[in-house]
């Protein structure tokens, strides 16, 4: 790929020389032009010679003159493969120097995330393009930090709003109703409880998809560990291998980050099926037995709300969009594949892993 300092040393070379060779062929052609001229006066016009010339010399002026323009042709080869040389080192300082504004910019916008709006461009120098351009970025950055604010503070305040009556709900429903009304008291309380879930699960996600405010070390072994020994197998043997691996970012979320993978592994299963997970090499990877999911549905697998399966109870489809979430979150990457027996195996491999 051609880039554009490239083409712009190319551009700034290619003038230059351009105007460099017509300039001295321009040169040589009048200088033998005159010559020619001036050689014809004194052998064929009748003029005197010149004051110190013998009249025995002058037939061997026209050698001279093609000695002198050849030289000068040489001289002038010469000239253009220097001022190449020098042309294009010129250029692609000057290119550089111009383009180092874009590079700023560049640089800046690749370094962005939701976390790091509060950052920019603040290009010094005359008011030209390339400082509108980064005022402009700059402005653009204004804008999407303050939407993200208050986008934030909704978060926040639809938690509380959301939260505190579902937990008021679920209190009248176990103090106000008796245990002896049948089947009402429980249906109530699970829809409260699957409501609860829910909730909380849209807000992780959106805690998520906002990026990390800071980042700390976490033992993700640790997580791992402590995840399995918590879960409840439900049926499925649930077997884990880990080694020690450090990852700079949010506990809480890589909490929910592995327990949603288990308790993906476990709830898409069969009884007796088995769940593996392995974290090495910077890699966490949950292998389960079940179903067969057709390589077609992978996109759907990391979408909210989408659901492989319709076995009533089996959540909302938040799980894996969550991961995934929380994966870019912390710079890592999810991928999915089918196991030959049925099944799937979900690997999160962090930045800087040997995957």
């Amino acid at each position: 790929m051609t880039t554009i300092r490239v083409r712009l040393t190319l551009i700034y070379s290619g003038l230059f020389l351009l105007t460099s060779v017509v300039l001295l062929v321009t040169v040589n052609l009048l200088l033998r032009r005159a010559l020619d001229v001036r050689i014809g006066q004194l052998t064929g016009g009748g003029a005197p010679p010149p004051r110190g010339v013998p009249n025995n010399r002058l037939p061997q002026l026209p050698q001279l003159v093609n000695n002198v323009i050849g030289y000068q042709w040489q001289a002038t080869a010469l000239t253009v493969g220097t001022l190449t040389l020098v042309s294009l080192a010129v250029g692609w300082l000057l290119a550089g120097r111009i383009l180092r504004p874009i590079h700023r910019i560049t640089a800046t916008a690749q370094r962005l995330s939701l976390s790091t709006l509060h950052e920019r461009i603040a290009l010094a120098g005359p008011k030209d393009e390339l400082k509108e351009l980064a005022d402009t970025f700059d402005a653009m950055l204004d804008r999407l930090e303050r939407s993200v604010e208050g986008q934030r503070r909704f978060i926040a305040n639809a938690s509380h709003e959301l939260r505190t009556p579902l937990a008021v709900q679920r209190a009248a429903i176990e103090i106000g109703l008796p245990e002896d009304v049948g089947e009402i008291r429980g249906t109530l309380l699970r829809h409260n409880r699957r409501a609860e879930k829910l909730i909380d699960a849209l807000l992780v996600l959106a805690q998520a998809e906002h990026g990390l405010d800071s980042r700390s070390p976490v033992a993700l072994d640790q997580v791992v560990r402590r995840a399995l020994a918590e879960r409840d197998a439900d049926g499925v043997s649930v077997t884990g291998q880990t080694e020690p691996f450090v990852v700079a970012g949010d506990p809480v979320l890589l909490n929910r980050l592995v327990t949603n993978l288990l308790d993906n592994a476990v709830r898409y299963n069969h009884p007796g099926g088995t769940v593996e997970v392995t974290l090495a090499r910077g890699a966490l990877t949950v292998r389960n037995t079940g179903p067969h999911v057709p390589q077609e549905r992978f996109g759907d697998l990391f979408k909210p709300f989408r659901r492989l399966h319709t076995t009533p109870g089996q959540g909302a489809g938040l799980g894996l969009s969550i991961v995934a979430a929380i994966a870019k979150a912390h710079g890592a990457d999810v991928r999915a594949s089918s196991n030959s027996g049925g099944g799937l195996e979900l690997v999160v491999v962090f930045a800087g892993s040997a995957m």
